[in-house]
């Protein structure tokens, strides 16, 4: 974990992630601009602060682990990746060009600093837990983090797993919520409404944070009380706006999976500003 950033810093690194999220996307032709875009917040508060991690040793036994259960938002992820130093930037330009290590979801060995292959949803909170008991066994102490989407919850996995989070007091494991709204079909609360949200993960046996998603501070804090919550573990859910950042892209299901054309990304470029929660 580094020194907490200033609210500028973390704000002026989200901005410059959605311009290159957005332009790797347009060269690619495919892709899912809109859940990428609603979890900016989230990955810059965990990359440029939170987690414990060394780009020059992906594979530090000790390094916080980063579960990216929604793999359709790996535009992000990759992203992020590319702008710690995992790999170089230019490599964002083949994303789904074959042969390219940038898959349209992400794929464990592929790339350095991707921890789980993702694309069938609902996975990777059973997977926090496995990593969480091995590293008990093994007296490891490092904190995993799983983000899901809104409406990857919908999957009874993700509820058995939460049990077992509770049943084993794994304190280690953070579930993050990206609570964008949408899914690919429209609205979470039509397809299957999953509230109260907050209600249920406090249910389930999890100290529970709710927060503005896009508002840095309120992520950093969160994760700052969750790292100190002992014998159970956490969940964050973040309030988030699917697309965000685009006019209009913002809650418009129909940006879950296509990528914007030479003329959208300029309109999409031309209205990118800093994002005030």
């Amino acid at each position: 974990m580094s020194a907490r950033p200033s609210i500028e810093s973390l704000q002026a690194t989200a901005l410059e992630l959605r311009r290159a999220i957005l332009t790797m996307l347009n060269k690619a032709g495919s892709g899912h601009p809109g859940g990428s875009l609603s979890m900016v917040e989230i990955l810059t508060a965990l990359y440029w602060y939170k987690l414990r991690h060394d780009p020059k040793r992906p594979d530090w036994p000790d390094r916080d682990i980063f579960l990216l259960s929604k793999g359709h938002g790996c535009p992000a992820l990759y992203t992020v990746l590319a702008y710690q130093g995992y790999f170089p930037k230019e490599e964002l330009a083949t994303l789904r060009k074959f042969p390219t290590r940038l898959q349209g979801h992400p794929e464990r060995g592929s790339l350095p600093g991707i921890e789980m292959s993702a694309g069938s949803l609902g996975q990777g909170l059973s997977i926090a837990n496995g990593i969480a008991l091995a590293d008990r066994m093994d007296g490891r102490k490092r904190r995993i983090f799983c983000l899901m989407g809104d409406g990857e919850i919908q999957e009874g996995q993700v509820w058995e797993a939460a049990m077992t989070s509770h049943h084993h007091h794994l304190d280690s494991v953070c579930a993050i919520i990206d609570a964008n709204q949408l899914q690919q079909n429209g609205p979470v609360k039509q397809i299957q409404d999953i509230e109260p949200l907050a209600d249920k993960w406090r249910s389930f046996g999890f100290h529970t944070i709710e927060i503005n998603g896009h508002n840095p501070n309120e992520v950093v804090n969160a994760l700052d009380e969750a790292e100190k919550v002992k014998g159970k573990p956490q969940a964050i859910v973040a309030r988030t706006v699917k697309g965000k950042g685009v006019s209009f892209m913002e809650l418009n299901h129909a940006w879950h999976g296509v990528a914007p054309n030479a003329e959208e990304l300029k309109k999409a470029l031309d209205g990118l500003q800093v994002v005030n929660a």
